[in-house]
């Protein structure tokens, strides 16, 4: 493998609300009198994309504080919340920001460490380039993998947020390597793959939902494809 270095985002790339964030959400819903299926939820939280898309259009950096991280996802819940047919003002915003914030309510994807592991032998070095608050380094200890990603720029500790280059130029400073010596693994399109490939780094889609089965480029479904996907790259 010719990558120096391999970066990844964070949020539904490496870790995720356990079992699921509409499981969670559903069960938080139903806890508090409202029973909705997690198959409603699925279908309420559709405009959260726009929500992070929107807030990067506007620079509001949302992560960089905890007082804008709470504004920002109580906004989010609320749109779901609406889409439910139920109140956003009755104290349902800050139970399901509660559960969203309980680190014990997060796990990492079961091919993570596989993945981790195949790339070992190559000597790459790891990173970690993420929107998130800054609890996302207690987030990476509490799962023992935070020492595996020596690299680690977290937006809620720098304060720029993806797409900024700079959040990525200083992944790669950070690292020692060029852009055309390092590849980038994220979830999302906007915000993983068009910025990182502008600044010459090769990034693999993770769509492990099938989300965007056209996607022209590296693109695995599964986190254990990485090692070989990587392998095979121009």
């Amino acid at each position: 493998m010719r990558f120096r270095a391999v970066l990844f985002d964070a949020g539904e790339t490496l870790v995720h609300p356990s079992p699921s964030f509409p499981a969670l959400a559903a069960r938080a819903l139903a806890e508090a009198g409202h029973a909705r299926s997690p198959e409603e939820v699925v279908e309420a939280s559709k405009a959260v994309f726009e929500h992070f898309s929107r807030a990067a259009r506007e620079q509001n950096l949302w992560t960089t504080s905890p007082e804008k991280s709470a504004r920002f996802w109580k906004d989010v819940y609320a749109d779901m919340l609406e889409a439910l047919g139920l109140p956003g003002q009755d104290g349902l915003r800050d139970t399901l920001y509660g559960v969203f914030t309980d680190l014990g309510n997060y796990a990492l994807f079961d091919d993570v460490r596989p993945a981790l592991d195949a790339l070992a032998p190559s000597g790459a070095t790891l990173g970690i380039v993420s929107n998130f608050e800054a609890w996302l380094e207690d987030l990476l200890g509490r799962l023992d993998v935070r020492d595996l990603f020596p690299v680690r720029v977290i937006s809620g500790r720098v304060g720029m947020e993806k797409p900024d280059p700079r959040i990525y130029l200083l992944a790669l400073s950070r690292a020692g390597v060029e852009a055309t010596e390092a590849a980038y693994v994220g979830d999302n399109p906007e915000f993983d793959v068009v910025p990182t490939a502008a600044l010459g780094m090769t990034p693999v889609l993770i769509d492990r939902r099938d989300r965007f089965p056209g996607f022209e480029g590296l693109r695995i479904t599964d986190m254990r494809q990485l090692a070989t996907a990587l392998g095979s790259a121009p």
